[in-house]
């Protein structure tokens, strides 16, 4: 039998073939995903197996597939993710994906359906190193879009997390990453580069590790440093990480280069038109460049993404050293914000 679908997953139209043949208590089944648009193959696999293990066999290839695809569009990091430790429960794996794709999205209403979908990973998969690293995650990310109440407790606990991902397995450079950013929210700087040059040294090929390592320089005052980190994070992602675009601009504009960073904030927020930091640092960046009607335009759209910002708020989500958090405060109170 012979089985043909065209579909569609995260944005790549696909098509997946198939044929199943019986004999006796056997199945052989082949399976190939082909990229729609492209001709490419994605994916390609036969499978000889029992017919008792049919269940087990159907989230097998499911789950190769949709890693297929996640490896076609996210490149090296959801390679890593794969080769991860403890990622054998499908459920579970697809809960963290979903997250993942919330988290990538920096705002509260995001954040609010990553963390459950994190929980429930954890909860059917306790031993996965990948759903300890999500959750610390996560609970930063939660600080750096002020919904932490107790942001101090929301970075200690994130910090716990990722140790334990690590104890869980150590081979992964996704623990590491999450612990470098634990430490740039904590403003202990200098802790944070070592954890992000490891990241890079277990998967030199990562966008994520290459952010990372970008964004710790960047938070120790070495700009020239971090962009080519970051431009190589953009390379190395088709999709771009948000969190490379407005760090890479946050580089241009530390070092003047304003035109620069606002092109950089606008390519982002063509791509996520309500990533509220993006809003908030062009706004910024626009009272430094003497451009104050664009500066308060962007000041509105502050307010229209989160009504109840708050620069005092804002200021203790920055992982910069105080002078730089001084200054970024006082050019958005120019551009109307309080």
């Amino acid at each position: 039998m012979k089985v043909q679908q065209v579909s569609e997953e995260m944005g790549v139209q696909y098509v997946m073939e198939g044929s199943v043949q019986w004999s006796g208590d056997r199945v052989r089944i082949t399976v190939q995903l082909i990229d729609a648009l492209k001709g490419h193959h994605l994916f390609s696999e036969r499978y000889d197996r029992e017919l008792k293990d049919i269940f087990a066999l159907q989230d097998e290839i499911t789950r190769k597939a949709l890693m297929a695809m996640r490896v076609a569009l996210r490149g090296e990091d959801a390679r890593a993710s794969e080769k991860a430790k403890g990622t054998k429960n499908l459920d579970a794996y697809l809960k963290l994906l979903q997250a993942w794709d919330h988290m990538n999205v920096m705002n509260k209403d995001r954040m609010a359906l990553a963390r459950p979908l994190v929980e429930e990973s954890l909860a059917l998969d306790p031993g996965n190193a990948l759903a300890y690293a999500s959750l610390a995650h996560v609970t930063v990310l939660e600080v750096y879009v002020g919904a932490s109440k107790s942001p101090r407790e929301s970075l200690d606990r994130a910090e716990e997390l990722a140790k334990k991902a690590l104890a869980l397995d150590d081979s992964n450079f996704y623990p590491y990453v999450v612990l470098s950013l634990t430490y740039r929210f904590k403003k202990q700087f200098d802790k944070a580069i070592p954890p992000a040059e490891k990241a890079v040294a277990l998967s030199p090929n990562s966008a994520l590790a290459c952010f990372m390592l970008g964004a710790a320089l960047l938070s120790s005052e070495r700009f020239e440093e971090a962009i080519p980190h970051f431009n190589k994070s953009l390379r190395l992602s088709p999709i771009p990480i948000g969190q490379s675009l407005i760090n890479l601009a946050g580089a241009y504009r530390a070092l003047g280069r304003y035109d620069e960073a606002i092109a950089t904030y606008k390519k982002l927020l063509q791509r996520e038109p309500e990533y509220l930091p993006a809003h908030v640092s062009l706004a910024g960046t626009y009272v430094l460049a003497g451009r104050q009607e664009e500066a308060r335009a962007e000041a509105a759209e502050v307010m229209r993404i989160d009504p109840q910002f708050s620069l005092e708020r804002y200021a203790k989500t920055l992982p910069l050293r105080q002078a730089l958090v001084d200054q970024a405060v006082e050019n958005l109170r120019k551009a109307g914000l309080k």
